[in-house]
């Protein structure tokens, strides 16, 4: 039986992963499989930088606009919907990739979803009746005290995932992060790691240039008719909760441009935080494509 592979393309927002895995895609006949957490909601196509439709049809891209934000959709659901789909490509490829700068949920197709306690209602509500009362500065300082790497990676301005963090704290006495640490599931495919960045200053700037772009292509009247659903939790991420505090009047267009680029930019480094733990990764410009596919072609001899 031969062996099957998945080249897994990840890196920071506004790095280039979507022209650099159509190359890669290409070149080894490996369909991609999306790992962009809001790129799965066909209604964010701006806001996400979603592939095109040109590029869609370059070659076979799956999980990309096959969610509506109305329905409920997890990162269990996703590791579950990906494995899955991975088996089906299997039966006729032996290599398939997956893209994308999620990195809960990449981790969740390469490891497995770490076993999280049963949720505890009461303790989740207390802790969202908290939120309401007390605002979510009290939760952060509550979190910094209780898991202080886990809020050192985390998006403080999401309000879930602190609360979520919290409450597994409280639950079980231990720190969040340790639950993210269990060690690797077997899968049936070797995991070939893939990682795009450039310096520091150079990605900042792309990023910069990418919320103009969006913001000329339409996010303002995307982010419009998404406003009657902005509570639902995809919704909750940069390039739209700032538009909707334009759209609340609460700050400028141009205010909410400027807060875009800035909270891109901390996501990035986010981001690059998290995965620089992640050994299996090796790291490429994204100009050096023709670097990465003879990088490649030399992991799939090897293993």
């Amino acid at each position: 039986m031969p062996k099957k592979h998945l080249i897994v393309l990840l890196g920071p927002t506004g790095v280039g992963k979507t022209t650099t895995s159509i190359s890669v895609s290409k070149h080894f006949n490996a369909p991609i499989v999306s790992a962009d957490s809001r790129q799965f909601f066909k209604e964010m196509r701006i806001g996400t930088a979603a592939p095109t439709p040109k590029q869609l049809s370059l070659t076979p891209h799956f999980l990309v606009g096959h969610k509506s934000i109305t329905e409920r959709y997890s990162c269990g659901m996703f590791e579950l919907e990906a494995l899955e789909l991975l088996n089906k490509i299997y039966i006729n490829q032996d290599i398939a990739m997956l893209v994308g700068g999620s990195m809960l949920y990449i981790d969740a197709v390469c490891n497995g979803i770490d076993n999280f306690p049963t949720p505890d209602p009461e303790l989740r509500q207390s802790l969202e009746n908290q939120l309401a009362t007390e605002g979510i500065d009290n939760l952060r300082a509550q979190l910094r005290l209780l898991d202080p790497e886990f809020y050192n990676q985390v998006d403080l301005k999401n309000p879930k995932r602190i609360l979520k963090a919290i409450e597994i704290c409280l639950q079980t006495g231990k720190p969040y992060s340790s639950f993210l640490t269990n060690p690797q599931r077997s899968r049936p495919f070797n995991v070939i790691k893939i990682g795009l960045t450039y310096p520091r200053e150079m990605l900042y700037e792309r990023i910069n240039a990418r919320v103009d772009q969006m913001i000329n292509q339409g996010l303002v009247n995307e982010a419009k008719s998404l406003y009657p659903y902005r509570d639902h939790n995809a919704l909750k991420t940069v390039g739209y909760r700032e538009i909707f505090d334009y759209l609340d009047g609460n700050i400028s267009l141009e205010k909410s441009i400027e807060l875009i680029k800035r909270n891109s930019r901390h996501y990035a480094k986010r981001q690059l935080t998290w995965w620089a733990k992640d050994n299996e990764i090796t790291w490429f410009h994204p100009y050096e494509i023709d670097v990465v596919l003879h990088h490649i072609e030399e992991q799939l001899n090897v293993k």
